[in-house]
């Protein structure tokens, strides 16, 4: 019998109203030392605590509320000249931990940083609130990427509505950012630089919808972009990138990803590999091996895939890895491409059956 793997620690996930299915950040990275592309030391920082729970309704907290906090401590960074990750860090310790000082809060000094800081307030508000925050925002500054996401997120009803709303985020974030920076001066720890985030989140977002539209070429170009800028990919881009490869079949650019992050376990790409190999090979030994091991990660899987369950309207607001709202995010992101591969659901069907089968 399939031994079911111990939960990790849940990661929190958006639900934009026009799609249940898009993923959200985990961690942060802070250059320190002056502007983009100053050449300062980039080190890793843990985002602020979650907000409690029990907001009004009953929502859960957006995490991205918390990058005001870490706004502030960037700021501060910003301010100071440090000869080494090290010495930033041994700085930053103490604003973090048990009995840490408050970061001071900084004024903003420009039409942008007002209009971000007031979208951070805008993503810990909740309803309409949250809407009329983010047009406020864009009145103080149009460049203001962020609010144009949560607008997709929240006043579009449509993929097309989003599509529009998010491809006015990527402009704006262009306009902040600059050609230099885009095209290379920051490649590959573009996360890092929390300026870049609104870009990255819009530019997100504009895949998806241009996927959900059949844009499918579009999709896959800004996903491939997205892990040019940010190899660690701390959005996932990755993983919605391997899910519609395998969907069309584009098996050779499917192996090189997954080859990209060959010490990654997770539910996408454990069942990715499997569904490759299943491609490549068949119902042979190596894929059978490769599904067997998804199924120990993840044995919820199946039951969705399968539709021996429902999905439901909208997934939870945190997945935990090897959990059943992981197996919901990735069932619904990856169905299509288990549909589109020939024998492939009924080979799962088998396998996971086996695989559950008590033994004497």
């Amino acid at each position: 019998m399939a031994r079911k793997r111990k939960p990790g620690k849940p990661v929190q996930l958006a639900t934009p109203k026009w799609d249940a299915g898009r993923k959200e950040v985990r961690r942060t990275r802070v250059r320190a030392g002056g502007a983009p592309g100053s050449g300062g030391p980039v080190f890793a920082m843990e985002a602020p605590p979650a907000l409690p729970f029990g907001m009004p309704g009953g929502r859960t907290p957006d995490r991205r509320a918390g990058e005001k906090s870490i706004a502030d401590m960037h700021r501060l960074i910003r301010e100071r000249e440090f000869s080494s990750a090290d010495e930033a860090n041994a700085y930053i310790r103490q604003f973090t931990g048990p009995g840490a000082m408050a970061i001071p809060s900084s004024e903003p000094s420009t039409p942008l940083e007002r209009a971000q800081q007031m979208t951070c307030e805008a993503f810990g508000a909740s309803g309409k609130r949250r809407v009329e925050l983010a047009r406020e925002a864009l009145a103080i500054s149009p460049d203001c990427a962020d609010a144009y996401v949560l607008l997709a997120e929240e006043a579009a009803t449509t993929a097309e509505e989003a599509c529009d709303l998010y491809r006015q985020g990527v402009e704006a974030g262009e306009r902040v950012l600059g050609p230099e920076m885009l095209e290379e001066e920051e490649e590959g720890h573009f996360w890092g630089m929390l300026e870049t985030r609104p870009y990255m989140r819009a530019r997100a977002g504009l895949a998806r919808c241009l996927w959900l539209l059949g844009r499918h070429d579009e999709a896959t170009a800004h996903w491939r972009d997205l892990l040019r800028l940010n190899q660690g990919d701390n959005q996932g881009n990755r993983h919605f990138l391997i899910s519609a490869l395998l969907q069309e079949g584009r098996r050779e650019e499917a192996r090189q990803l997954l080859a990209a992050y060959p010490n990654e376990v997770s539910t996408t790409w454990l069942y990715s590999r499997a569904l490759l190999a299943f491609q490549e090979e068949g119902a042979r030994r190596a894929a059978a091996r490769r599904l067997r091991g998804a199924l120990e990660f993840n044995p919820a899987v199946p039951d969705f895939l399968l539709g021996r369950r429902p999905l439901p309207e909208q997934n939870a607001p945190y997945a935990t890895p090897g959990g059943e709202e992981d197996a919901v995010v990735y069932a619904r992101d990856a169905r299509p491409a288990w549909e589109a591969t020939e024998g492939a659901l009924e080979w799962l069907a088998s396998e996971s059956d086996y695989s559950t089968a008590p033994t004497s």
